[in-house]
């Protein structure tokens, strides 16, 4: 039985045209960027024909402005604490949301635990919405940065970041967005959404794995968060891990090129998904987390919840038919808790326990969500009955 892959939020499979334009850089062109020999001067010019390629991605007005990291996480870290480091004399404030993924969240919490930051984290409402409003209020004479993610991973919702970096433009604040989950799904670029800095990872768009991008604006300092090297223009020290950038420059060009018609297939999966799922209305009480499916959610996610009912029960269910997705609660201290962004909506405990998140790809289909439809309605059943509900 092939197995049906309902977790692109997560990672996404490498496209073999990507393997393909990465193999020569393994064995052939291996030479070291940084060396001075023709060899590595060669590969240095392949390195800068990939940051070409992203800065292309992300609507950069010059390559220099792309810094490549080992993943969104280490991305996120740079933009955070380098920023941080390299305006504290302006002041210590930072404003960030509730619904930010851990990368952007723990970054905030170490400058505030060690280096005596104060952090602002600003409340979402039911569908995960910042308010420009309530970051309007936040913003303080001492403000230096602000970090609102672009798309959420878990629930979908897509911020108003233009609004919100224009209100941070007009207080002469810098403004970082994690754009992670919203590049290869949605169509934006750095200069219309009105950024300083902005995060992708490689694997959420077909690309290998361990391989990020920062974009940073020129002319924002940065203190590095790693001692060595002057590599990435003394931004991030370490050898570059070439055949990586490589394929994340491929996967960025593929993604961009079939953009448009990705998300118009990821749409119309989805509302077939959510039409399929009514079906199941008699015997389960189901809600979507999140804004209504639209301009304002990824075309790819749809989070649920089943009211009564345990998430990892229906997930462990599903994977013994192959089908995989995720939960949209962690295991923690021998007891289910839920997740920062659930509970940051308000989500009430009847649905939290039972929350999923399935996340298409262009490599599901309507006969994968039949399938998917019919095996819930059986588990449904079968854990109503053990729970005498």
């Amino acid at each position: 039985m092939n197995e049906i892959y309902f977790d692109s939020a997560a990672t996404t499979p490498v496209r073999k045209e990507v393997v393909a334009a990465m193999q020569p850089f393994y064995n052939e062109l291996f030479a070291n960027p940084a060396s001075s020999h023709l060899a590595g001067q060669s590969a240095a010019g392949k390195l800068e024909d990939a940051r070409e390629k992203i800065a292309d991605f992300l609507g950069a007005a010059k390559a220099e402005e792309i810094v490549f990291t080992a993943g969104g996480t280490e991305a996120d870290n740079l933009a955070l604490k380098g920023v941080a480091l390299a305006y504290q004399n302006q002041g210590k404030h930072i404003i960030t949301s509730a619904i930010e993924h851990h990368a952007v969240l723990n970054s905030c919490k170490f400058l505030e635990k060690y280096l005596g930051f104060e952090v602002t984290y600003l409340p979402v409402d039911k569908n995960g919405f910042v308010s420009p409003a309530d970051l309007k209020s936040a913003i303080r004479a001492d403000t230096i940065l602000i970090s609102i993610m672009l798309a959420n991973n878990e629930i979908g919702t897509i911020q108003p970041i233009q609004r919100l970096a224009d209100l941070a433009s007009q207080a002469n604040v810098l403004f970082h967005t994690d754009a992670v989950q919203a590049a290869g799904q949605l169509n934006f670029s750095v200069k219309e959404l009105g950024v300083d800095l902005l995060t992708i990872a490689g694997h959420k768009f077909n690309g290998p794995k361990g391989v990020g991008a920062l974009y940073v604006r020129k002319g924002i300092k940065l203190v590095p968060q790693m001692s060595g090297g002057s590599q990435e223009r003394k931004r991030r020290a370490g050898t570059v891990n070439l055949p990586a950038v490589i394929g994340m420059a491929k996967a960025a060009e593929l993604v961009q090129n079939e953009l448009t018609a990705k998300i118009n297939y990821l749409t119309e999966l989805n509302q077939y998904f959510l039409a399929e799922i009514e079906k199941l209305a008699d015997l389960a009480e189901i809600k979507l987390n999140g804004p209504e499916p639209g301009i304002n959610r990824l075309p790819a996610n749809i989070n649920l919840s089943f009211k009564d009912l345990a998430g990892e029960a229906i997930l462990f269910n599903l994977s013994l038919k192959n089908i995989a997705a995720a939960a949209g609660s962690a295991c923690a201290s021998g007891s289910l808790s839920m997740s920062h962004v659930l509970e940051a909506i308000n989500l009430e405990s009847v649905f939290a326990e039972g929350t999923i998140r399935f996340s298409l790809s262009i490599n599901n289909n309507k006969k994968d969500i039949d399938f998917l439809v019919e095996e819930l309605t059986t588990i449904i059943k079968r854990l109503k009955n053990l729970n005498n509900i």
